[in-house]
């Protein structure tokens, strides 16, 4: 289930047109129309990784699985709401070029889940890979966010197993923090739902 949500600022003579209590008990009504539909539980979680791994395409086709949307390389950022199991997710996809990465700590506060988007067929720039996934983690403000990693473009003939993109990204190292790879294929629609599924299941929310 998808939810996209728009938020439209209040016209500054609201106030002094009298209105501005009614429009803020509209605004209540329709979170309380929206909690009981979906769940209450909201998830914030940063799609990660370098450029050109499917980060984009992951987070529409989590969004819309059955859009055909053409991506383009992100800069800055896109967010959508994707609802599932009662939790809505709140889905920050970063960009990855070079000279984005170093702002992607502008976003850790308050963040349940990090999805990093790996390109198994992209050997050459695993070490890369790896070198930003321990940085990011080894902030303190993503302590206690749980990790998946979508080994993605398993459709590709030169993509390594999810065995050997674990053991590249040194992913059995990691202590004191909940992970899980789940092989994909972001333009198939392959293994997202199970990774969401694992989301939906580890995160925990107050």
């Amino acid at each position: 289930i998808l939810f996209r949500v728009v938020v439209i600022e209040r016209p500054p003579l609201l106030a002094h047109r009298g209105l501005s209590k009614a429009a803020g008990n509209m605004g209540i009504l329709l979170s309380k129309i929206v909690q009981q539909i979906f769940g209450n539980k909201e998830a914030r979680v940063l799609i990660l990784g370098l450029d050109n791994a499917g980060k984009t395409t992951i987070l529409y086709k989590l969004y819309a699985p059955d859009q055909i949307r053409r991506t383009t390389p992100t800069i800055g950022f896109n967010v959508e709401y994707v609802h599932y199991n009662k939790i809505k997710f709140a889905v920050w996809d970063l960009g990855g070029q070079t000279n984005i990465r170093p702002y992607w700590r502008c976003y850790y506060a308050n963040t349940h889940a990090i999805i990093y988007v790996v390109d198994s067929a992209d050997k050459e720039r695993m070490a890369t890979a790896k070198k930003e996934l321990m940085s990011m983690l080894a902030e303190e403000e993503l302590k206690d966010s749980v990790l998946l990693v979508f080994a993605n473009k398993q459709d590709q003939k030169e993509a390594m197993k999810v065995t050997e993109v674990s053991k590249q990204l040194g992913l059995t190292s990691l202590k004191n923090r909940q992970w899980h790879i789940e092989k994909s294929s972001a333009i198939k629609n392959i293994g997202l739902k199970e990774g969401l599924e694992w989301l939906s299941k580890t995160i925990k929310l107050s």
